[in-house]
Parts: C-alpha cells; structure tokens; sequence
C-alpha cells in the first residue's frame, strides 16, 4: 500500500513545477484577502490541480494505435511547417480567394507567435511539465522545448491560421480548427504541455487570427465587382433605362 502511494506521487506532476499563472493569480488574490477573492483563489488552485490531474491521466492511458500518429503531428508543426504548408498548397491552387486567404493565415500565424513568445510567455514563467516523472511513454517523445510552458505555442499558431483563412473559406477554417485541435492535444500526449496551455493558447489564437484577419479587410482596398456577362458592365450597375 505504500509503495503503491509513493508510486502515484511519482507519476503526479509536481505543483512547484507546475506552477503558472493560475497559481500566481491565486497567491495574489490570497494576499489581498476579501470573500471573494479567497473564493477565487481557491477555484484557481483546483483549476491547477485538475490541470496536473488530466496530464497525469493522458500520460497513464495506454494508446499505442495514436502514440505515433501524434507524435509525427506534434512534430510536422514545429516552426508552424504545417500550416506554412497548407498556406503555400492555397495560394497554389486557391486562385485569388486562395492567396489572400493564405496571407491573412500567415500573418495571423506571424503575430501570434510574436505574442505568445515575447509577450504572454515572458508574463508568466511556467515550467515545462516532468514528463518523465509523471510516466509518459518514452516512445511518445518529441524533443522537449527550451520555452517555458505557459500558453502553447503550437495550439496558439494553429488556431490563429484557421480563424484567419476562415474569414473568407468558412467550411475550410472549421476543417483546419479540428486540425488544429488535434495538434493542441499532440502536445499534451507527448508530454510537452499541460491541458491548461493548451486550451489558453488556442483561446489566444483563435482571437487574435480574427483580429488579424478583420485588420486585413478593412486595410485592404474594395475589390471590384465582377463584370456581368451579358452586358460587360460591373454587377449591379446595368443600365435599365431612364424614365422620359
């Protein structure tokens, strides 16, 4: 029994190593005293514990059939190459729709990631997960960042480029969000990140590819009707005669 219990604490990421802006937050709002702000805090110090607690759980769930799959996903969208790759295939074969599409994804991409690693990521020093401690299979290993933890990178930039190319192909921005998605969870699986990077950086990436995106129509000149084809005059403006 106890051997089974120091076993279990072993697999628990540690709260000192896990500690992010949730815990920060709570320790402020601590001091600060009040009803409301101990409640608070408290709610934020569970957050964090169910943060550590589904790690823990991803890490002991034995899934040979995705573990490679995953890790090859969590990998192919390093540097954003996943994405910098469906954008170079849009602006190929998308004709104009598809080019501007794909230059409102990788700007959306460029100012996230300007976001995420030189804004948030400095705010909030949270320390990459011990992912050997906490027992997850070392053939679901990817090279493990020297970036702290706090918010995912990855899922940042994948949301970002599907809420921006979104904008002007809505069946294919839900396509790329599940994509997306998957990436995001890739790095719980290989152990990177916690659950709670993950679901702030894409909530940080989705936002900021609509900004991105809407900052882009609005700087950008009116596109100019298509010529009708039976008159050649620009749609909407044919003639219909003038009253005597």
């Amino acid at each position: 029994m106890v051997l089974e219990t120091r076993r279990n604490r072993l697999r628990e990421p540690s709260a000192g190593a896990a500690e992010a802006a949730a815990e920060q937050l709570a320790e402020e709002l601590a001091r600060r005293g009040g009803p409301v702000r101990r409640r608070a805090a408290r709610g934020l110090r569970e957050l964090g514990a169910v943060d550590r607690a589904v790690y823990s759980a991803v890490a002991a769930t034995p899934t040979p059939t995705l573990d490679e799959p995953l890790r090859r996903l969590s990998n192919a969208a390093n540097n954003s190459g996943l994405w910098l790759a469906v954008a170079a295939g849009l602006g190929v074969a998308g004709g104009g729709v598809g080019r501007r599409a794909a230059m409102r994804g990788t700007v959306a991409i460029g100012v996230t990631s300007a976001l995420v690693n030189l804004a948030v990521k400095s705010a909030w020093s949270r320390q990459r997960p011990d992912r050997a401690g906490a027992g997850v299979p070392v053939w679901r290993n990817v090279r493990m960042p020297t970036s702290t933890s706090f918010p995912s990178g990855h899922a940042a930039s994948g949301f970002a480029f599907a809420a921006a190319i979104g904008r002007d192909q809505p069946w294919l921005g839900v396509t790329l969000r599940f994509l997306a998605a998957t990436v995001a969870y890739s790095r719980v699986h290989t152990g990177v990140h916690y659950p709670g990077d993950i679901v702030v950086g894409s909530l940080i990436g989705e936002g900021t590819g609509q900004a991105v995106a809407g900052l882009m129509d609005r700087l950008s000149p009116p596109r100019k009707p298509a010529p009708d084809p039976e008159t050649g005059d620009p749609k909407g403006s044919r003639h219909t005669g003038s009253p005597d």
